[in-house]
């Protein structure tokens, strides 16, 4: 009876080590897939990643990328100094903190985009669509705002000093604490 008893226990202690070994491997394969899916800043998170990859990887080799899909891209912090961007779909991209000086964005769609704190200094953002953006704290400093569409856009903050807004919509835009606004165009 003895043995029966030890060869049941022994049974069962295999048991429970092999299913804890099996939920700490779940666990840590959980974790390094979700580490490896979440890699800071340029990094496409459309569902279509072969051709945003291929795209986003033009864009941050040549900074050409006019037209181009980069629709919820991750490019926070990002050097796109002098970019070419014209007609790029940036919608609901992360441009958190990046540094677009001088880039072409005329007629990007950047709506509901997040560019807190970027640089867009000197930046053509000529009939972009900014509806909806973040552009809270960000350096607007000489930019090309002509015929842009900024409607609910926040812009608290943000340093407008000969920013170009004529024919700007601004409608419902957060101006608080905006430095450099023209509020009559």
């Amino acid at each position: 009876m003895n043995r029966k008893v030890s060869n049941q226990l022994y049974y069962w202690s295999a048991i429970a080590v092999f299913l804890s070994l099996t939920t700490t491997y779940s666990f840590l394969n959980q974790h390094i897939a979700k580490a490896q899916s979440s890699t800071p800043s340029a990094t496409p998170q459309s569902t279509s990643a072969p051709a945003a990859s291929t795209e986003l990887r033009r864009l941050l080799d040549t900074k050409e990328c006019a037209g181009c899909n980069l629709s919820g891209a991750d490019l926070d912090k990002a050097d796109l100094r002098g970019a070419n961007l014209k007609g790029a779909n940036l919608q609901n991209a992360d441009l958190d903190e990046a540094n677009l000086q001088g880039a072409n964005l005329q007629g990007a769609n950047l709506q509901n985009a997040d560019l807190d704190e970027a640089n867009l200094q000197e930046a053509n953002l000529q009939s972009a669509n900014l509806i909806d953006a973040d552009l809270g704290k960000a350096n607007l400093q000489r930019a090309n705002l002509q015929g842009a569409s900024l409607q609910r856009a926040d812009l608290e903050e943000a340093n407008l000093t000969g920013a170009n807004t004529t024919r700007a919509n601004l409608q419902g835009a957060d101006l608080e604490d905006a430095i450099g606004i023209n509020r009559t165009n």
